[in-house]
């Protein structure tokens, strides 16, 4: 994977940028204007980070796996260490599928009804490969999300969550908030 440099990333015009941020350079971002990246970031191949008016705000120890999608017209909080697995779609607006209204962008937005709401991605959250999370949607701390997983409503702090539509499935140890004091002590935050 190729990374952009230094002066490549401060070039894309973001809201602001951290360090030690590592971007392919086969991603894309959309209404950088809006999107503040803090430090320890990777968004690896084929990402879309795509911001609408409201803020996106990717935090610390960050991780965005290949062929992922995070996109909408509502804001999208990823706080301090987050991992967004390969191909998950994150949406923070969306369609009304029920035909009594007309769909995508292309149409004039008084003949569609599209939900918009934030998308809240707490610290320490895993969101497995696959999955789809729904705009107004806030994962609680420490949450994990199995693999293939639709999220469409809020997920409780420090439990594992499976299935479409999600279901907790059992509570979530919380030992790595003991690891996240070394690396605050420890490490260059």
């Amino acid at each position: 994977m190729s990374y952009l440099s230094k002066q490549q990333l401060s070039s894309i015009g973001f809201k602001s940028i951290g360090d030690n941020v590592l971007i392919s350079d086969k991603a894309s971002f959309y209404g950088v204007q809006n999107i503040t990246i803090g430090n320890n970031v990777r968004i690896d191949d084929f990402c879309i980070l795509s911001a609408g008016e409201e803020d996106f705000l990717i935090g610390n120890y960050i991780h965005i796996g290949c062929y992922t999608s995070l996109i909408g017209k509502g804001k999208i909080i990823l706080c301090d260490y987050s991992n967004i697995s390969s191909k998950v779609a994150i949406y923070s607006s969306n369609d009304d599928y029920s035909g009594e209204f007309m769909t995508n962008p292309m149409v004039p937005s008084d003949l569609t009804n599209v939900t918009k709401g934030s998308v809240v991605i707490k610290k320490h959250v895993i969101i497995g490969s696959g999955c789809v999370l729904l705009p107004n949607v806030t994962i609680g701390e420490g949450v994990a999300i199995g693999a293939l997983s639709l999220v469409n409503s809020n997920c409780e702090e420090f439990n594992i969550y499976a299935g479409s539509p999600v279901k907790k499935i059992k509570k979530r140890k919380k030992d790595l908030l003991e690891l996240e004091k070394k690396i605050i002590n420890n490490y260059d935050y």
